[in-house]
């Protein structure tokens, strides 16, 4: 498990690095790195000709498999994975929102926006231009069913035209947790990219999962293609019209998927999505308007060749798409000039190669790499051939890819296939068993060693594969050899498909096979606490380790059996518990003749395979007797016997765990179980209102038992709440909320109180409401510099009772400025910019989230504020003259005699970049108010001067809030870094000081209020 370190990056240093490796000799990876940058170029290693070994049709109905082992949220009936249940079915409601669906991304179980919607458009393009492969492997149904799951999130996420939702889950929180994403406790925040504060790389790229997407499904559901149609514009408008990098905003995604490429890749890659869907040349245009500004090899005006596309950067893509589009020569250039660096060399480079032959530019997720170059080796060579363009290259670039998945899938050093689940049409075995991925580990105690082995085949996971000189570890703990994402298998099935279309293969029948349980999954662990002649006191533990699902066991009891002496009655014997983390025990109830059971529930508790203490729940009893009692001969001690007091608690079958009324395990006396009543019919709604319906359903079958009534369910996810019961095969419900969805089913319940099977369940909207009505008399009450309050008439309520007023400032869209309880009717808008006119007006919220029409608009100008008074002190712990990295604090104190909003504040620090790239990548570690209101850029002074040629440049989001008087900022931590990482000689910076190791006031840093210089002096 990882913890805030960047995960599977592509960062641009690496990538100089990378270009100066040779592939015959690959230089040891305990070299340092500018040893590595500086080793030329050698010829590569040949590679054998691209041939047709493995059964790629195999291996591409397991990569299918693998996305849907990788759901979330509630499955549908068709789910083939049958270790997944239902999970996270409760995202997006901390901002109201149904964000339930979409892909777990890897080995864990958070949802991160930006590699989904990659895997999704790069997934829809394998299957746009190698159809015929998804068809003749009989995977063409599956492809589709797993875009739509991709693409319906990416739509629900996108709830308003200038809102996306990027993230779903924290991934510190949820890397906390080892354990089954059905059962996983940790909460699942949701976090958005807004017009405030963008997100062009995340939003540019959902746009063109869906663009792609729709081709897709052009020919088989052209309604569902219109509408990924439109859901693509508007979503790339609000990625071109607002830009900025989404992890600036989303800042739990940085140190997992930090967008290091920035967000111009992903505008022209999806600009020629949205070209290919709608043929709409505007988006062409784009695509080549935006293209000059695609990273570029390093000082040179070249675009970046020494790489391969990635969930970061879609740029190698977009040369090849651009190619075939246009047919421009530079851009084929482009495409070549990246083929070319993974096979033949370019300029005297070559990609690294393992000395089995794998291709690798980075350390983390090998094979993910060379499968994406794969794709784009295979997809190119194709598009040669279609325009009879350079044979030679058609053959290299297609035996170069071919080699790479042959290596994938076995051809290497280590006779493995690193697609997990490969068997090659029965000839493999070899495969990862110890992958990185909760869910399939299946550990119910949150450890990575228990059990030792892997609960659960994930079929066709490709796994992050071998190391630089192809060694590979297959542990658990080794995430970055063994772990699986979904981007890596994105292009990885685009690749397979091909070949399938090429060397054919033969796909496995009744797939997937049926997984048998590994042990008891719900049971009951028991040993005796203590002994007396006319007592027994056990220790008893309700356990839970199951995995075919994960599941919780709300609803638990057991039953433990017991027979009464001679002469003894059930009244007689006492029921007391030392311990025990459920219910106290009892009743006691008469099963036969002298054979009576103790009951204890345990409902209430969630019993879940969620870690040491939350997969079991202990219970001490003890029942005695008026007089000396032979404990032996009872039914549930039978398991005991033998065992020592206080011994360790032992399976035992002699005690019976329900669910609710059904039994998961164990045997009772004489082996015979009550039959409880039949499931009832599917409930039948009717006579629906804003608060009520009627349900009626065919009757239930009866058991043992005569039936005595039914009960109605509320269900929400997994959990089932009583709210109604009936006598008949009908009831009246009421009490609902209006213009709500509801589902329900009906459970029989016998004569002697078992129940059945739920009944199918019944979906329930309720009508509408009618909404308050508007607030009236909207006055001012006064202004300051950064203030307006307002007053208003109390809203007359509508069918529900008011619950809040929202204040809204009138623009293009509005915004909410303020929002209010239902039983205030003043307000103040705070944050504003002085001397500065705004409009208001204030809507009234009802309890079931219906608004009533705004009120009347009113005008307010904010008062003049007196000038700004801001005093920047740095300090720096990094002072030697030369650094990789420029590290400097700052924390800003308001001297004045008013507020600041932060948001109107910008500082500057002065410095030369010495050499080496012209490009940077900048880093908040630590802010006081949160590194997520904290905004980073640099820039270039259009006119150099001593101790200064460029800027870094801190500023704030509206998060930030007000900096009020005699207040500080707080300590801010800054990090500025050239993006190959070259060297900085900052003693002659202009705002560097080395003595400076504590806050001191720095006139050499520039702040500024609005665009006006505040504190400090300019260099010059």
């Amino acid at each position: 498990m990882r913890t805030g370190q960047p995960r599977r990056r592509a960062a641009r240093a690496l990538a100089a690095v990378a270009a100066a490796l040779f592939a015959a000799n690959a230089v040891a990876v305990s070299q340092p790195a500018a040893a590595r940058a500086s080793t030329a170029a050698s010829t590569p290693a040949s590679t054998p000709s691209g041939t047709g070994e493995f059964d790629y049709a195999e291996a591409l109905q397991d990569s299918m498999l693998f996305y849907e082992s990788q759901r979330s949220g509630p499955l549908p009936a068709d789910n083939r994975v049958l270790w997944r249940g239902p999970s996270d079915l409760t995202d997006g409601a901390d901002h109201g929102l149904d964000l339930t669906g979409g892909y777990h991304d890897a080995g864990d179980e958070v949802k991160f926006g930006l590699p989904a919607a990659y895997s999704m458009t790069a997934l829809a393009w394998g299957a746009i231009d190698d159809k015929a492969g998804y068809q003749k492997a009989g995977q063409w149904s599956y492809v589709e069913r797993n875009l739509r799951w991709g693409d319906d999130f990416i739509i629900k996420a996108h709830p308003q035209p200038h809102v996306f939702y990027g993230q779903v889950g924290d991934g510190s929180s949820d890397h906390s947790f080892w354990g089954p994403a059905e059962v996983n406790p940790e909460p699942r925040p949701s976090y958005a990219v807004t017009e405030s504060c963008p997100g062009s790389d995340l939003v540019g790229q959902s746009a063109a999962a869906l663009a792609a997407s729709s081709i897709v499904f052009q020919g088989d559901d052209p309604t569902y293609s219109a509408k990924l149609v439109a859901q693509a514009k508007s979503l790339y408008e609000f990625a071109d019209d607002f830009r900025g990098k989404y992890d600036a905003c989303i800042t739990g995604a940085s140190g997992f998927y930090t967008s290091f490429s920035g967000y111009w890749d992903e505008l022209v890659w999806g600009a020629l999505w949205l070209y290919k869907a709608t043929g709409d040349t505007t988006y062409l245009t784009k695509a080549e308007n935006y293209f000059p500004n695609l990273a570029k090899a390093n000082q040179t005006t070249t675009p970046e060749y020494a790489w391969t596309i990635s969930w970061d950067d879609s740029s190698y893509a977009s040369y090849i798409l651009l190619a075939q589009i246009t047919g421009q020569q530079q851009y084929i250039d482009d495409a070549e000039r990246n083929l070319d660096w993974f096979t033949t060399g370019y300029n005297g480079q070559h990609v690294a190669m393992s000395p089995g032959g794998e291709a690798q530019v980075d350390v983390w997720g090998t094979a993910r790499y060379a499968a994406n170059e794969a794709y784009l080796a295979l997809d190119f060579a194709n598009w040669l051939k279609t325009k009879s363009l350079d044979p030679t290259r058609q053959q290299t670039y297609h035996d170069f890819a071919v080699r790479q998945m042959n290596y994938i899938l076995g051809d290497n050093p280590g006779h493995e296939s690193y697609e997990v689940g490969f068997t090659n049409g029965g000839t493999n075995t070899a495969w990862p068993q110890s992958i990185h991925n909760r869910t399939a580990h299946g550990s119910w105690d949150q450890s990575m060693s228990d059990p030792a082995n892997t609960r659960h085949l994930d079929y066709g996971l490709l796994v992050g594969g071998p190391t630089s000189g192809d060694g590979f570890t297959d542990s658990r703990q080794n995430y970055q050899q063994t772990e699986g994402a979904l981007d890596y298998n994105a292009l990885f099935s685009g690749a397979l498909a091909e070949l399938t279309t090429e060397y054919g293969g033969a796909v496995r029948a009744n797939f997937p096979p049926t997984e048998t349980p590994d042990s008891a999954e719900e049971l009951m662990q028991a040993a005796p606490n203590q002994t007396g002649t006319n007592f027994i006191e056990i220790k008893a533990e309700v356990v839970n380790k199951s995995g075919w699902p994960a599941r919780h066991l709300t609803n638990g009891s057991f039953r433990y059996y017991f027979t009464l002496d001679p002469g003894e009655t059930a009244s007689q014997v006492q029921l007391t518990s030392p311990y025990s983390q459920c219910s106290a025990p009892g009743p006691i109830t008469q099963f036969s003749g002298s054979t009576y059971y103790l009951t204890i529930s345990c409902a209430g508790q969630d019993i879940a395979p969620a870690g040491q203490s939350a997969f079991h729940r202990e219970v001490q009893f003890r029942l005695t007797f008026p007089a000396a009692h032979d404990y032996t001969k009872d039914w549930s001690y039978q398991g005991l016997a033998g065992l020592a007091t206080n011994a360790t608690p032992v399976n035992t079958t002699y005690i019976e765990l329900y669910d609710g009324a059904t039994k998961v395990w164990g045997t009772g006396p004489g082996g015979t179980t009550v039959t409880p009543p039949g499931a009832p019919g599917t409930p039948v709604a009717s006579a629906v209102t804003a608060g009520g319906a009627t349900l009626t359903w065919t009757a239930a079958t009866a058991g043992s038992n005569p039936i005595a009534g039914y009960d109605v369910y509320s269900v929400s996810g997994s959990t089932s709440t009583k709210i109604a019961s009936s006598t008949t095969t009908s009831v009246t419900l009421s009490g609902l909320t209006p213009a709500t969805t509801y589902t329900f089913d009906v459970v029989a319940r016998d004569s002697a109180g078992n129940v059945s099977a739920a009944s199918p369940t019944v979906s329930v909207t309720t009508g509408s409401a009618t909404p308050p009505g508007a607030p009236g008399g909207l006055t001012v009450t006064g202004t300051t510099a950064s203030t307006v309050g307002l007053s208003w008439t109390a809203a007359t309520p509508g069918t529900l009772p008011i619950a809040n007023y929202v204040v809204y400032r009138a623009g293009t869209p509005a915004t909410v400025a303020a929002t209010v309880p239902g039983t205030a009717t003043t307000a103040t808008v705070s944050g504003l910019t002085p001397a500065t006119a705004y409009q208001f007006y204030v809507v009234a919220k009802d309890n079931g989230g219906l608004l009533s029409a705004p009120s009347a608009t009113v005008s307010a100008t904010t008062a003049t504020a007196p000038p700004a008074s801001l005093t920047a002190q740095y300090s720096t712990s990094v002072t030697s003259a030369t650094t990789g990295q420029l590290q400097p604090m700052l924390n800003l104190v308001n001297n004045g005699t008013s507020a600041i909003p932060l948001s109107s504040v910008t500082v500057r620090y002065w410095f030369t970049s010495d050499g080496g790239a012209n490009t940077f990548a900048t880093n908040c570690w630590y802010a006081l108010i949160g590194c997520g209101n904290v905004t980073q850029s640099v820039a270039a002074m259009a006119t150099p001067v001593t101790g200064a040629d460029h800027y870094l440049q801190v500023g704030f989001t509206a998060g930030a809030g007000t900096l009020a008087v005699g207040s500080s900022t707080g300590q801010i931590q800054n990090a500025v870094n050239k993006t190959d990482w070259s060297n900085f000689t900052q003693t002659g910076d202009y705002s560097f000081n080395a003595a400076d190791t504590a806050f001191t006031a720095n006139p050499a840093i520039t702040v500024y209020v609005n665009g006006q210089l505040v504190y400090g002096t300019e260099p010059h």
